[in-house]
């Protein structure tokens, strides 16, 4: 079963901050609840795993990530993931991510994405898969846009104070005072990674949406 999906999300960064992101895979994979990278096998291919966790179980898929291309100056990537559970389920995903300018300084994400699933996971069918596929992309997306944020802190410039020599002792708790907001902008407080996704939970509240629709109510 194939899902083909083309969002756009905003980035509360600029271009270059958010690209700081898109180009690093080990920062990328955080992004994507439940995924880690295992093993850099060279610059352009990984080893990767993602976690899924279906009530008390959790779906391990366990696979490999290829850079198809990475281009600074259009600030876009594409790459290419595959992966299989031990129950016989894989999963591949071509993608296509760029960031474009936004007002205001900030930034948006822009991705085409083509999925195709086989096994157990394809028997929820397509609309549940798009769905499924919707709420994991927002979170990818948020956590993004966070880091996003962080990485753009730190390469804010330092405001530099000048001062006369005669003077410098007196400046010199004003000048730290001045700078140490900004320090502490620039390094996150611990890192940030999405959270498992609980496939389970979704399927609930997905039930609960469908339920009260019926009944004319918003669950």
């Amino acid at each position: 079963m194939e899902v083909v999906l083309d969002k756009t999300y905003p980035v509360a960064a600029g271009v270059d901050a958010a690209w700081v992101i898109l180009a690093n895979m080990h920062e990328l994979a955080t992004c994507m609840p439940g995924a880690q990278i295992t093993e850099d096998i060279d610059a352009t291919h990984f080893k990767g795993a993602v976690k899924v966790k279906v009530g008390p179980a959790v779906a391990a898929f366990a696979g490999t990530i290829e850079i198809l291309a990475l281009d600074p100056a259009t600030r876009t990537l594409k790459m290419m993931g595959k992966g299989a559970d031990k129950g016989g389920s894989s999963a591949s995903m071509a993608l296509t991510a760029n960031l474009v300018e936004a007002e205001n300084g900030m930034s948006s994400l822009v991705g085409h994405a083509e999925v195709i699933v086989n096994g157990k996971f394809a028997q929820f069918g397509g609309r549940m898969m798009t769905s499924v596929s919707d709420m994991i992309l927002l979170q990818f997306a948020d956590v993004f846009s966070q880091k996003a944020a962080v990485q753009q802190a730190a390469m804010a410039p330092v405001e530099v104070v000048s001062v006369a020599s005669d003077a410098a002792a007196d400046a010199a708790p004003a000048v730290a005072s001045a700078a140490a907001p900004q320090a502490a902008r620039a390094t996150p407080v611990a890192p940030i990674v999405a959270k498992e996704f609980n496939a389970l939970a979704f399927a609930w509240l997905m039930l609960k949406n469908f339920f009260a629709g019926l009944f004319g109510r918003k669950a």
